[in-house]
């Protein structure tokens, strides 16, 4: 395809229309929604971080926290969807902190999401190539190391990503749909035939949430949500931004929350608030499994490990269209290479950007390989390192760009003279931003307890300051673009916003 330059005073090459921008109408309000919420991956967080969090804290209340969460998150969710009404930019986060906060704020925001969503991804294909290594030896009697279905995987996940991304939600959507079925199904025997304390309400009593593991707990409990923030970075390709997008943020907010607070309430009925945590320590990840074996027998459990790596795979994909839509609009804006700044072909789908995310997978998931000692598969290896550093270090990412978000919008209406008119929404946004900066200082402080390093390990900063480097990096090139660029730092976050001012001018 070729591609036409317009003078823009700023040195970044303007693209034909087709090219700058996504494809509108590919989406409507159940692909977006089936999209953003694949991305939570409700059967992963059922089995794997839900017992963790019992495991590892000992708070029997964790229900209570999804709802406090849920809270909290819609909260933030008030502001937020405000601001999406205004801002169409598939760099989401990063182009509300750009009209809040400024430019250079916005180049940082932007790199901090680049790598936060990447961390997201990559993080899961460690767990993802255990369970099919696992599904193999069990199944097949077969022998494979984790790292061969991660690397399968990762090409899967990115020839998807050239797709439309309405073929993409379809995909999404069926996984995801049976996903959820089956945890309901669990939900409904677990109330059915519960443990002998019976239906005990107990874990919804604030007094569970007494303690010093609250706040790691929470850390625990939000990477539970992450993914409904991704509804904005979409916009472009929906029919009714200002509608759709607001919609299905607080239908994802509102029904993960309910959805999760119910389902770790099942956990404590089927085994017994008294013996949850307990349970938890003695089976990991395989309480759920154990219960399920329990209650629905093993044809059931067997499914449901399957379901367990194919949500997996769906989180995955999830995350990859972000990470590739994020590309594309730095790309567009120069804030990476003018290359990622293409759609691609027919599906127009932004093609670079995902070429970019599947390389990050392919060489991350490469040196872990080369790094594990046991080639057959030590699960030590992939799912306490590559999982939940990845998961971790893209939860912090995510949870500083809400709060700093929140802010944003603050800033954004007062500067547009409609403080008084939007007051009730700016009052949420601090809410929401304070306590979502509390979380954040819980997490960096109690780093080696989620990533299990332990006291006094090196790990305990550097994997933090992943995010911290790249948010210096991201002002450095902010500051940078100000004093060089400034006409290119002052369109960071217009995304197809700066085409259609190219556009005018040059007509």
């Amino acid at each position: 395809m070729t591609t036409s330059r317009a003078s823009a005073g700023d040195g970044i090459s303007t693209y034909k229309g087709q090219e700058r921008a996504l494809r509108a109408d590919r989406l409507g309000t159940g692909g977006l929604l089936l999209s953003v919420l694949a991305a939570t991956a409700p059967l992963m967080v059922v089995a794997g971080v839900m017992p963790t969090t019992f495991a590892v804290m000992g708070i029997v209340g964790q229900p209570l926290l999804y709802v406090v969460l849920g809270a909290v998150l819609i909260l933030f969710s008030v502001g937020y969807a405000e601001m999406s009404r205004h801002v169409h930019n598939a760099g989401a986060f990063y182009a509300y902190i750009s009209r809040g906060l400024g430019g250079t704020a916005g180049a940082s925001a932007a790199l901090v999401a680049l790598v936060a969503y990447n961390a997201l991804q990559v993080g899961i294909y460690g767990i993802f190539g255990f369970e099919v290594s696992g599904l193999f030896a069990t199944y097949a009697d077969l022998q494979i190391a984790w790292w061969i279905p991660s690397l399968v995987a990762a090409l899967a996940v990115g020839a998807l990503g050239w797709l439309k991304i309405d073929v993409n939600a379809k995909v999404l959507g069926v996984l995801l749909v049976i996903e959820m079925a089956l945890v309901v199904i669990f939900d409904i025997a677990a109330v059915a035939d519960p443990a002998k304390e019976g239906l005990s309400l107990h874990a919804f009593n604030p007094d569970t949430l007494s303690g010093a593991g609250v706040g790691t707990a929470l850390c625990f409990c939000i990477a539970a949500f992450l993914g409904f923030e991704q509804a904005p970075v979409y916009a472009e390709e929906t029919s009714r931004p200002h509608v759709l997008v607001p919609r299905v943020m607080f239908f994802a907010v509102g029904g993960v929350a309910v959805f999760f607070a119910l389902s770790c309430w099942a956990l404590t009925v089927a085994t017994g608030p008294s013996a949850i945590v307990g349970e938890s320590q003695k089976q990991s990840a395989g309480l759920l499994f154990g219960l399920t074996d329990a209650r629905l027998g093993g044809t059931f459990t067997d499914v449901l490990h399957v379901l367990f790596v194919t949500g997996m795979f769906a989180a995955m994909l999830s995350f990859h269209n972000v990470v590739a839509r994020y590309a594309f609009a730095m790309g567009r804006e120069g804030l990476l290479p003018a290359a990622f700044g293409r759609t691609t072909g027919s599906s127009g789908a932004p093609g670079t950007g995902s070429l970019l995310q599947t390389a990050v997978a392919v060489v991350i998931v490469g040196a872990f390989a080369i790094a594990d000692d046991k080639p057959t598969g030590d699960p030590t290896e992939p799912v306490l390192h590559l999982f939940t550093w990845g998961g971790n270090i893209g939860a912090l990412g995510v949870i500083l760009l809400m709060a700093a978000a929140s802010f944003s919008v603050i800033v954004f209406f007062v500067r547009r003279g409609a403080a008084g008119a939007q007051a009730w929404r700016l009052a949420t946004a601090a809410l929401a931003g304070t306590a979502l900066l509390v979380i954040a200082v819980y997490t960096v402080k109690d780093f080696d307890v989620l990533v299990g390093s332990g006291p006094g390990s090196s790990l305990s900063w550097l994997l933090p300051g992943i995010i911290a480097l790249a948010l210096v990096v991201g002002l450095l090139q902010g500051l940078y673009l100000r004093a060089r660029a400034p006409e290119a730092h002052a369109r960071i976050g217009l995304g197809n916003e700066a085409f259609q001012l190219d556009k005018a001018a040059s007509s």
